[in-house]
């Protein structure tokens, strides 16, 4: 991320701030304060570091999954995972998020309450791919399992399907070592179409029958689940032919 950017992204920040003190403010019918502003731009360049240390823990998750599946690819001439994705929440987003837990808009806070700022989604070939990767991710040395919520073995009432972690790893910087906490999501190829199609349907305004609507999404996220089991097992078949020729 350029200059321009990181400015910008501090800009949408107090550009927030602002708006919250003056909401504040207008609650108590009293004028800003004259330095209100001063200490809105003092938070911009903790805000830009903070961001930059999510971004530092996210490329270093990825290097970490990048090892393992170059591991695979020559140990059991396959990959694990098919694609990464990863992103950084908005500045709007965050005080969003801040605010619909009724915490101010301070960096501290960012760090205390808020675990999935940093986030990355890892889409695998099969569900038992899931499992290994985040195994072996979390057992780790320098990664600390914060929480996991399995929504595979036990999914949403809507069908959802993913495994969620909550990972802490350190960041080595030049003032020294961070701890940064970052969203890991595990999905098949089938749990990732869904959900992304899940998402744009439940999202468009105005749509009658949602509830048989809703009916038909779990029954094909149950569809999907049950082809990845079954591209699964389709797999194992293959591989113990291939054991059996030696």
């Amino acid at each position: 991320m350029n200059i321009g950017e990181l400015k910008t992204r501090g800009g949408e920040l107090i550009t927030q701030i602002q708006e919250k003190e003056q909401e504040k403010q207008e609650e108590i019918d009293t004028p800003v304060e004259e330095n209100g502003l001063a200490r809105m731009i003092e938070v911009a360049g903790p805000f830009m570091q903070l961001m930059m240390a999510y971004r530092c823990a996210v490329r270093e998750i990825e290097t970490k999954l990048n090892v393992l599946n170059d591991e695979y690819s020559v140990q059991f001439d396959r990959n694990p995972f098919e694609s990464i994705k990863s992103r950084i929440k908005t500045p709007v987003s965050i005080v969003e998020k801040l605010k619909k837990r009724e915490c101010d808009v301070t960096v501290e806070n960012i760090e205390k309450y808020l675990t999935d700022v940093a986030g990355i989604r890892v889409i695998c070939s099969f569900p038992d791919d899931i499992y290994r990767l985040a195994d072996q991710l979390a057992r780790q040395d320098d990664v600390v399992l914060v929480e996991k919520k399995d929504y595979i073995k036990n999914p949403k009432p809507n069908g959802y399907r993913s495994l969620h972690l909550i990972l802490e790893i350190p960041i080595f910087l030049s003032t020294g070592k961070k701890h940064v906490k970052v969203e890991v999501q595990f999905r098949t190829i089938a749990m990732d179409f869904w959900a992304s199609l899940d998402h744009k349907l439940r999202y468009k305004k105005n749509i009658k029958n949602q509830d048989i609507i809703a009916e038909e999404l779990k029954s094909c996220a149950d569809v999907l689940c049950d082809i990845d089991l079954r591209m699964q097992q389709i797999r194992f078949m293959i591989e113990d032919q291939d054991k059996n020729k030696y």
